[in-house]
């Protein structure tokens, strides 16, 4: 991390359990890679409502080459 930012939240016990449970890491790690689930599946929907709409030509055998 480049820089941290100190935080107070309010989690459901339940979720946050949970949560824990999958990662097998602590609080912080756990937050941190939600944080980033959350970001990677708003990159990934933002790459798919392009589908179609990109025109994209390539010659893959003048690539290889």
């Amino acid at each position: 991390m480049s820089h941290a930012r100190k935080v107070t939240a309010n989690i459901p016990e339940d979720i946050l359990e949970n949560a824990l449970r999958l990662t097998g890491k602590g609080i912080t790690l756990t937050l941190v890679e939600g944080l980033k689930a959350l970001d990677r599946d708003a990159r990934l929907s933002a790459l798919r409502r392009l589908r179609g709409k990109v025109e994209f030509n390539l010659d893959l055998a003048r690539t290889r080459r």
